[in-house]
């Protein structure tokens, strides 16, 4: 833009100055790594914030000395806990001013919910689109809402497979099974700003960095070596909150929406890339609007959640 910060940036840095009193958050995955130094961010600028956890005494622990920090359960697989924990928010009255998608998990084994959905496309993106959609009445209601979706630098390792999302029909791959839900991630955000702008409500889709945190949990030596040697600065967790935060908060990003960000600023669009170096802008499969809104119509027949139902 530029935005005045860069790599080195911290989410502290981003709110100095800042005044969020009587604002509302949800960060989702807010008890650990960047979540929680996204928690820590507002939670110190002055604004309320409800963290989702599907381990509550990991996530009781975590944010002990937080003022202003609410604990709830969520678990983001399944349906039915994801529309408890909503009915509960939407029973307070309260508006949301932002609402952090940053939960996720990275390359496990595979594994599906109840539904038959593989898990990473069913946690990092359904569980995220039936959240949002479910909150949709308490992000209106703010009338100057925004919506930060955490994607990566996974994008590279494959975009949406609309015929097979959930591996029924090719072998399963880890990495492809991540690349497919981050790439979800950043055209929800592209989606979901075309579909609330008109309501006051702002999206958006970041790649936070490289950051070694426990969603690194089911990497094996050698991919944990080469991540390393990919990304010979790596960020720290208060750094990787930054561009969250900025998102949620920057002026600058007024009348702007539906982006991808790296490094608090807008990301550029890239068609060429290393898989040995780190991800210098966006590519063109996860911001595309064709596929932001098949995937929307996709999800909304997969969750049997509408947001104009809500």
């Amino acid at each position: 833009m530029p935005s005045g910060f860069g790599f080195g940036t911290t989410a502290k840095d981003v709110l100095r100055g800042y005044n969020l009193h009587g604002k509302v958050a949800i960060v989702t995955g807010g008890y650990s790594g960047i979540g929680l130094e996204t928690t820590r961010a507002f939670a110190e600028a002055g604004a309320n914030v409800i963290v989702p956890a599907r381990s509550p005494d990991k996530a009781r622990a975590a944010i002990s000395d937080l003022s202003r920090v609410e604990m709830e359960e969520l678990d983001l697989i399944d349906p039915v806990s994801i529309n408890r924990f909503t009915e509960r928010f939407l029973k307070s009255d309260r508006q949301l001013d932002f609402l952090i998608n940053n939960a996720g998990i990275m390359a496990p084994p595979l594994e599906r919910d109840a539904r038959g959905y593989e898990s990473q496309f069913a946690t990092n993106h359904l569980g995220h689109f039936q959240l949002t959609a479910r909150l949709w009445p308490a992000l209106k209601k703010s009338a100057n809402a925004r919506v930060v979706s955490l994607s990566s630098a996974g994008i590279r390792f494959g975009a949406v497979d609309f015929d097979d999302p959930n591996f029924e029909h090719r072998e399963y791959d880890k990495w492809k099974a991540y690349g497919q839900s981050k790439s979800a991630n950043s055209l929800f955000a592209v989606a979901l700003d075309r579909f609330g702008f008109a309501n006051g409500v702002r999206a958006f889709a970041v790649h936070p960095g490289g950051i070694m945190t426990n969603l690194a949990r089911f990497m094996t030596n050698e991919e944990l070596e080469a991540a390393r040697s990919r990304y010979t600065a790596l960020k720290t967790p208060e750094q990787g909150a930054a561009t969250s935060v900025w998102c949620a908060t920057s002026d600058q990003l007024q009348n702007k929406g539906g982006v991808f960000c790296l490094d608090c600023d807008i990301a550029p669009i890239i068609t060429e890339f290393s898989m040995d170096q780190p991800l210098t802008g966006v590519l063109p499969h996860a911001i595309d609007p064709g596929f932001a809104q098949r995937l929307w119509n996709l999800s909304e027949q997969m969750t049997g959640v509408s947001f104009t139902g809500v």
